[in-house]
């Protein structure tokens, strides 16, 4: 984790850049110390401020801070318990004649509040858990697999196995992420996307063994660091925030600044491509609390108009830790955005960002067994347990939850042809079309993949996309996306 010292930003050019696993995104996995951003950011932040915007950005500070401390106390109290939990199986609301299944109100209402959820039993146990079998198998017959840390490996550059292939195309998977994605909404009709058509993201697997230490992912945000207020189109997403003055408004489900961002200013290895609405992954074990599990910032609303407004802030005694709202005065402009690299995830840490007390707010997931899919916001802060303290490994399949759009289809496409290649890393991840699992023993193909929407989602196969429930331009993106796809 990286040291909790009031930091700004750096350019983050360091060797881990070049690093071929997980680590090339974090700075702190390679105790690179935050620097000061080049002096070209303060007009940045002058330009941020233009036009009178000082004034709503000093006021929505101070109306945000009573309201984030009251309900970072609620966090504290509840812990676990203010992370939504629900039932695939039991829980959803069903409709007679499509099948498909929604959220009921209350519960939908819990996900927005908190940006995450642990959404039980939507694999059988006993699949789910082979599917972790399959992957040790794997990795067992090969051993030159790439992986984090290097001595003790517990995240594995591999992408393709039958376990992921499977998982990912799963039909009761990808009926949860496209229920999921149903919380998504856009306040502008011209953007288009299609959430009832999920499609698939390669990412990677993790097996965390018992007592484990390295793998100590402290809270951040991915999808970029400084891009969230350097890009113009990034930055919109945040309008009511330090635009409008209204950040009461801001509503983390509207997608409609989402599709033409750039989350990847700098060539982060490991920057994510394709918008996510939400990150997620599948269980192949059980693991609880002190199990070496992830922790998440159950407040979706509130640490986004925090992080964002954080750069225009510092304490008047230069003690962070000192939170009281009268110790705190506006600075901008300047090139102080807190623990903020360039090419690398947003970190956080309780002195960088001290309102949100992460030290007691970042709060473990409830226990998941094999088969359920936990997932996060995009915008969500979230860490991985420093420790893993129980008695049997912690395994995961990464796999977010991503809607058809332009930008997502036309990835898929690239994502398509690493596949193809002999098992490349895809274009997002450390050496894209390299070598990857050329070679590997066990390998597979796309026909283990045997859901006709599984290799749509992926773009194999010959059928097209199809949803007879769409509007005009819903089915306009949905045939641009086939001629692009199959054609």
């Amino acid at each position: 984790m990286s040291p909790c010292t009031t930091s700004t930003a750096t350019e983050y050019s360091s060797p881990a850049n070049q690093k071929k696993d997980i680590s090339a995104v974090f700075p702190s996995l390679n105790s690179v110390s935050y620097q000061d951003l080049p002096k070209r950011f303060i007009e940045l932040q002058r330009e941020i401020l233009a036009d009178g915007k000082e004034e709503l950005i000093k006021s929505s500070w101070e109306s945000l801070l009573p309201l984030l401390k009251q309900d970072v106390a609620r966090i504290k109290i509840l812990q676990s318990d203010s992370i939504p939990t629900f039932d695939w199986t039991k829980d959803m609301l069903v409709d007679p004649e499509s099948g498909a299944r929604t959220l009921p109100r209350e519960l939908a209402d819990q996900v927005r509040k908190s940006g995450s959820a642990v959404i039980k039993n939507v694999i059988p146990l006993d699949q789910a858990r082979q599917w972790k079998f399959d992957a040790e198998d794997y990795i067992k017959k090969n051993p030159s697999v790439t992986a984090f840390p290097s001595d003790k490996p517990t995240v594995y550059e591999l992408y393709w196995s039958k376990s992921q292939l499977e998982a990912r195309s799963h039909p009761e998977l990808l009926a949860a992420q496209s229920s999921v994605m149903d919380l998504w909404h856009t306040t502008d009709e011209s953007i288009t996307m299609v959430t009832s058509l999920p499609l698939s993201y390669a990412d990677r697997l993790r097996i965390r063994h018992p007592g484990d230490k390295q793998f100590t992912l402290g809270p951040h945000i991915d999808a970029g660091s400084i891009e969230r207020w350097e890009d113009p189109d990034y930055r919109s997403c945040y309008d009511d925030i330090l635009k409008n003055g209204n950040w009461k408004n801001y509503d983390a489900f509207d997608y409609k600044d989402r599709l033409h961002l750039n989350a990847n200013m700098y060539k982060c290895a490991g920057g994510c491509t394709m918008f996510r609405m939400f990150q997620g992954w599948l269980a192949m074990s059980s693991t609880g609390p002190t199990e070496g599990t992830l922790k998440v910032f159950p407040l979706i609303k509130y640490s986004t108009v925090y992080v964002m407004l954080r750069p225009f802030f510092a304490p008047k005694d230069g003690n962070p830790l000192n939170i009281e709202a009268n110790n705190w005065e506006f600075v901008g402009p300047t090139n102080v955005f807190p623990n903020t690299s360039l090419g690398a995830a947003q970190e956080l840490n309780p002195s960088s960002h001290p309102h949100l007390e992460l030290e007691y707010s970042m709060v473990p997931l409830p226990k998941v067994n094999p088969g359920d899919y936990v997932i996060w916001h995009c915008d969500s802060i979230h860490s991985v347990e420093s420790e893993h303290n129980g008695l049997n490994d912690s395994s995961v399949m990464y796999i977010p939850a991503t809607p058809l759009c332009e930008v997502n289809y036309k990835y898929l496409a690239e994502q398509k042809k690493a596949f193809l290649q002999d098992g490349a890393p895809p274009p997002d991840f450390p050496n894209p079309f390299g070598p990857g699992e050329s070679g590997f023993v066990g390998r597979v193909t796309q026909e283990v993949i045997t859901n006709t929407y599984g290799l749509k989602a992926m773009g194999l196969g010959k059928e097209e996309f199809c949803d007879e429930n769409l509007t005009l331009a819903q089915k306009e993106l949905v045939k641009n996306a086939n001629d692009f796809l199959f054609t």
